[in-house]
């Protein structure tokens, strides 16, 4: 962990940083994802800490939710599936979609957690961003619209083609872990870190960034 955020920090691509740490460790194709998904550089660990909102500023603000981003990994900790702690604080699960989305057992929950989350927040509003070449994103929508009525959320599911490029953009405050989309939003709430830590005390966390951190402080 420490030698591949050492080597991003120092202008190194992801690609050939991550094999050779791989290499050197002789990593299996899963450690080498979970290595990826919690190590970051220096640089980009500083600029997302500096961005964070924290709890208070959530207080009557429109928070703008990376979907399966969010709900897949909080459904992973409900799931007892492990999740990482990143060194950016992050939580991120190992699950990948590929293009396609199952709801699960957890799925209900996870929504449920999340408007609970919110409404403990006090959040005034919830725009939810769901990819639309991704199967079944038509169908949770549905279901999170659905769950919004009943309860009384005022909540929004938008569609785009590419959630990510919207996501950059938007004014206000995003919850996702997608580094892409932290390397560039001008206010981020770590949600899933909120959520998880808040109501899933049994979850299987495993605190990879913090051993990348003895060596490489932030």
């Amino acid at each position: 962990m420490k030698d591949l955020s050492w080597l991003l920090s120092r202008g190194y691509s992801e690609r050939s940083s991550l094999k050779l740490v791989g290499d050197r460790y002789r990593l299996r194709d899963r450690q080498r994802l979970g290595v990826r998904r919690s190590a970051c550089s220096r640089q980009s660990a500083s600029r997302r800490q500096a961005h964070l909102l924290g709890e208070a500023g959530m207080r009557g603000n429109t928070l703008h939710i990376d979907g399966f981003n969010l709900l897949i990994t909080v459904e992973s900790a409900l799931s007892n599936g492990f999740i990482l702690e990143g060194v950016d604080d992050c939580l991120r699960d190992m699950a990948s979609i590929h293009g396609s989305y199952r709801r699960v057992m957890e799925t209900e929950g996870a929504i449920r957690l999340t408007g609970q989350a919110l409404q403990l927040l006090e959040a005034d509003k919830a725009v939810w961003y769901l990819d639309r070449p991704v199967s079944n994103s038509g169908r949770l929508r549905e279901a999170l619209l659905d769950h919004a009525a009943r309860e009384g959320w005022h909540w929004e599911v938008e569609l785009p083609d590419n959630p990510d490029s919207r996501l950059k953009k938007v004014q206000g405050p995003v919850a996702s872990s997608d580094s892409v989309v932290l390397d560039h939003v001008e206010q981020w709430f770590n949600m899933a870190r909120f959520i998880i830590f808040r109501f899933t005390p049994q979850a299987l966390i495993l605190p990879l960034g913090h051993l990348a951190k003895t060596e490489f402080p932030i």
